[in-house]
């Protein structure tokens, strides 16, 4: 017996769920601005060009902003949020008190810049999305595509932090549920923490357990050792840091996997990919293909950026990328 369903309305409706399942992401796109802010990615390129040429490390501050923005709640610029006497923003998190100075100044820069241009029409979560790209690529890094349209958050909770960042001194096995849960496989874990430490820098206290514990970590070359010792020397000195790639520091290239398995590694956390079954093999293959990190970088980076995105009523354009636009309690 025929079905009273014709096979075109079946499809119809299957695509029209298949849809909703991301309503979110269905309004997002790489032209979002292109009528509303035309000039939107001449005045970031105008902004965000100089910045890192008169401050290097700069392209390291926003891909480490970026990343503890999405990993906790989304891609929302939830952690731009400057604590206030009424509530505990996101900032507060020891582990954002790191974050640096120079990716808020680079935001409020690019900010400042597009509300002259086309007021109440820019995100906050947008131009970090976008910034992140660009310098990423500024440093050599792989393009890859950025959706646009996001909405900034109306929340940025201290508490939501501790679940959803890994510490310098976790293992693997702490850190996979972060990435689990959000979708990400232990390849693409390798990637984004690969990719964001090419670039990146630690200060002292984030590694300090290695070199003046009861011994050196062993897994720590030698020389290497010895050098980060003499850096940490003063270990009440919170504002000294080290590169987490010491070899090609300010060049976004898969030199960082070449020196986890050369005991290069600054952090803990980074020796454990080498140490743990489940990621050595993806180290190790990047350190010998940097076409396939970049690869695999861009696809997770570009993932990374949809996650949780917010958009329509569930969040704001903000006017002050440190501030929500009415007074949270």
């Amino acid at each position: 017996m025929a079905s009273s369903f014709p096979f075109p309305l079946l499809l119809f409706l299957f695509l029209s769920l298949f849809s909703l399942s991301s309503p979110a992401l269905a309004q997002l796109s790489v032209d979002y601005y292109a009528k509303t802010c035309p000039k939107f990615e001449d005045i970031m390129r105008e902004t965000i060009i100089p910045k890192q040429l008169a401050i290097p490390t700069t392209a390291a501050a926003i891909l480490r902003t970026f990343f503890h923005d999405c990993m906790v709640d989304g891609c929302d610029a939830s952690v731009l949020i400057s604590p206030s006497t009424f509530h505990k923003a996101e900032r507060e998190s020891d582990i954002n008190h790191s974050l640096p100075g120079d990716a808020f100044d680079l935001i409020v820069r690019a900010k400042t810049a597009l509300e002259m241009e086309c007021p109440g029409v820019v995100s906050c979560a947008d131009i970090l999305a976008y910034a992140t790209r660009n310098l990423v690529k500024q440093q050599g890094g792989p393009f890859f595509a950025v959706k646009l349209g996001r909405k900034d958050s109306l929340v940025s909770d201290v508490t939501h932090v501790e679940p959803n960042l890994a510490r310098s001194n976790f293992t693997v096995a702490q850190m996979l549920p972060s990435f689990e849960s959000k979708g990400f496989t232990v390849q693409e874990m390798v990637a984004l923490v690969g990719g964001g430490h090419t670039i990146g820098f630690a200060h002292c206290n984030e590694f300090a357990d290695r070199l003046f514990g009861a011994q050196v970590d062993p897994s720590l070359n030698p020389k290497f050792a010895e050098m980060l010792k003499k850096l940490c020397a003063d270990r009440n000195n919170t504002q000294m840091a080290a590169f987490l790639d010491p070899i090609t520091a300010n060049k976004f290239d898969n030199m960082i996997f070449k020196n986890w398995l050369r005991g290069l590694s600054l952090l803990s956390s980074d020796n454990a990919m080498v140490t743990d079954p489940r990621t050595k093999p993806v180290v190790e293959m990047y350190a010998k293909d940097q076409a396939l990190f970049f690869k695999d970088f861009a696809a997770a980076m570009e993932k990374l950026s949809l996650y949780g995105v917010k958009t329509g009523n569930q969040g704001e354009v903000r006017n002050r990328c440190d501030a929500f636009n009415s007074i949270q309690t």
